[in-house]
């Protein structure tokens, strides 16, 4: 029959371009009992039989929904039994899991029938799930991400082949329209099942499918086509800037446990379409389970590390995830600093007081000649810090400790990590958050009150003017 042999061809090809398998591979087949899936049982049977050896194992979900889900997963087992294919059963209880989830009846559904089907190809130890989406579904799934305004991976639309926990998911029908494959189903007598909600325009792609797609074809009558074309060169594409954003994040990103660090010039001479996809991999990196980090977030980053004026600056991603910039220097956390707020005050001279509200502390500053009694008297204890005013590059930051922070302290060769000062003066974690950071206009730690003062600006011989800081409790 020829329709059924373009089929065939239809789908070796596929597998052969995207190396979906090969000979010898187990490979679970999500078989719902609708036409499609039903199809792909068939024809991947045949092809284990008369192309290349592969194992079969068919996969069932009973979602509990309607009363003729039993009737449909005895279709199924029957039809395994005829081909000699292993079946495996799963029973859900699908409204019970919403009240517990909080998820709709669609993601709920989809959530437990693939957890199932990946669990099911780790235990026969397949290297894949077969699942029979065609290129009806992946026009509805592009122009459903159109709509919601996604990026080029979106529009890629579902892949013929992708990982998800070491089991790929692979699509052998997504060059085939939904028309062809219950054409094949009629002329060669496959019994299937018809799910009556899939007429209930309640649910989006239902509603994209019945009304929407209708409509727009009125206008374009190869729609369908073009948007799966459309899917084609898109992945294609997306592809390829994934390795480009791979290669650029290796060299740009200084990646530590809970932090990636990267330098702002760096990031500045990468383009564009680069920068949004580094910014996604390092929140991809820092958070397996990252929800997709909307555009305006992302855009709203990329801006604020691309910003001329010297800044500092924090900004809450969710999930615990933090980006904040000091200066040139960006940094992305995977955990709030030492459960504290964060805080910036930059100042563009010296200033006679500032309260810290954050940590309940003030710094007071004082300008005057060397000479002058007052602040040559001021200089006591680890409380206050001198410095050669003129030899001081403003700005001053005074900020909250960023993670990997270091100071180069006076009569030390080098720098040291401000964390291993806290621990060599034994001070008590507690009492950490609430000492501030006093940085100069290059982003250098120049003084932390009460512990460290450092190299930076000391007071010589030729010093004609003092800045004399001082902290005290509020």
């Amino acid at each position: 029959m020829a329709i059924w042999n373009e089929l065939l061809e239809s789908v070796m090809d596929a597998a052969a371009e995207h190396g979906l398998w090969e000979p010898g591979d187990a490979i679970v087949v999500a078989v719902s009992g609708g036409p499609d899936s039903v199809a792909l049982l068939h024809v991947l049977h045949e092809i284990s039989v008369s192309r290349m050896p592969l194992t079969l194992i068919c996969a069932h979900v009973n979602h509990g929904f309607r009363a003729e889900s039993a009737q449909e997963a005895e279709l199924v087992r029957s039809m395994a039994e005829e081909l000699g294919i292993p079946f495996e059963l799963a029973e859900f209880d699908i409204p019970s899991f919403m009240k517990e989830s909080g998820l709709g009846p669609q993601e709920a559904a989809r959530e437990k029938r693939y957890q199932f089907l990946i669990n099911t190809a780790r235990s026969w130890g397949a290297r894949s799930v077969a699942l029979a989406h065609h290129a009806d579904d992946q026009a509805e799934t592009v122009l459903m991400r159109l709509l919601r305004g996604s990026g080029l991976s979106g529009l890629a639309g579902m892949r013929f082949k992708r990982t998800e926990k070491n089991v790929e998911l692979i699509r052998p029908f997504l060059r085939i329209n939904k028309a062809a494959i219950v054409e094949v189903c009629r002329r060669r007598g496959y019994r299937y099942a018809e799910d009556p909600s899939n007429g209930q325009t309640k649910y989006k792609r239902n509603a994209v499918r019945l009304e929407v797609l209708p409509f727009l074809a009125r206008y374009s009558p190869r729609l369908g086509r073009s948007l799966t074309q459309l899917a084609e060169i898109a992945g294609a594409e997306d592809d390829f800037m994934e390795e480009a954003a791979a290669r650029c994040f290796a060299g740009n990103v200084r990646q530590e446990q809970g932090k990636c660090t990267l330098d702002r010039a760096d990031f500045a001479a990468i383009p564009s379409a680069l920068q949004r996809r580094m910014i996604k991999l390092i929140l991809n990196y820092l958070s397996a389970d990252t929800p997709e980090i909307d555009f305006p977030k992302v855009e709203s980053v990329r801006r604020g590390i691309l910003q001329d004026m010297p800044t500092a600056w924090s900004l809450d991603l969710g999930r615990s995830l933090t980006c904040m910039r000091q200066y040139n220097t960006i940094y992305f956390l995977s955990a709030p600093l030492d459960h504290q707020a964060s805080y910036v005050y930059r100042l563009s001279s010296p200033q006679p007081r500032i309260e810290l509200g954050e940590i309940g502390k003030a710094i007071t500053m004082t300008l005057a000649e060397r000479e002058n009694e007052a602040v040559q008297r001021g200089e006591g204890g680890k409380l206050s810090a001198r410095f050669d005013y003129k030899e001081l590059v403003f700005p001053l930051t005074i900020r909250s400790r960023l993670p990997g922070d270091t100071i180069k302290v006076m009569g030390l060769n080098g720098s040291k990590k401000v964390k291993d000062i806290y621990i060599d003066d034994k001070i008590p974690s507690t009492e950490r958050s609430r000492i501030p950071l006093v940085c100069d206009g290059l982003g250098n730690i120049v003084w932390i009150p009460g512990v460290r003062r450092s190299v930076h600006a000391p007071v010589g011989n030729h010093t004609d003017s003092v800045l004399l800081l001082s902290i005290e409790d509020l």
